[in-house]
């Protein structure tokens, strides 16, 4: 299919939960939402890409984490592990990157676009991406989860970007 154009801060479907898929397999329009997923994910620096960053109010994600590229519908997340800060940023949010409390190890189970089971676990990079993926199905930006002192210095920041335009 193609890479999609990524929603930015401000873009309403980036606050909203998104919807569970009911995965029938074989599913053009499901394949199709996987391949752009994935194809939008490919570029370099990219980790992970979110379904409502892409404009897509479903519960899918895909990653690219140390050469594994993939997609997940419908995932459900467990993490462990004690809190740590680590730099983190987001497509939705270009050019910015701040310090954000994340668990050191992340599993996701979910399902491909053909039914079949999909584990996804890691520490380092792939669990930071696993809950921030997972994040945005809850309708939750990155920044949402900073220190309250650095989310304040953040959203004003942001406000003053050239490309935040306020909806």
């Amino acid at each position: 299919m193609t890479e999609r154009q990524i929603r930015l801060f401000g873009d309403p479907v980036l606050r909203s939960a998104s919807d569970p898929i009911s995965v029938k397999p074989g599913d053009a329009k499901l394949l199709a939402l996987a391949e752009d997923l994935v194809d939008s994910v490919k570029l370099p620096g990219r980790a992970g890409v979110a379904a409502p960053q892409i404009g897509v109010g479903l519960r899918a994600f895909s990653y690219n984490v140390d050469g594994e590229v993939g997609y997940v519908f419908n995932p459900v997340l467990e993490v462990s592990g004690e809190p740590e800060d680590v730099d983190e940023g987001c497509l939705s949010v270009p050019g910015f990157s701040f310090p954000r409390s994340r668990y050191p190890y992340a599993r996701v189970t979910g399902v491909d676009a053909h039914g079949n089971d999909v584990v996804l676990e890691g520490d380092g990079l792939m669990a930071q991406a696993l809950q921030h993926e997972c994040d945005h199905l809850d309708g939750k930006l990155y920044v949402e989860g900073l220190a309250p002192e650095i989310k304040r210095e953040a959203l004003r920041e942001i406000r003053q970007s050239d490309w935040f335009a306020p909806r």
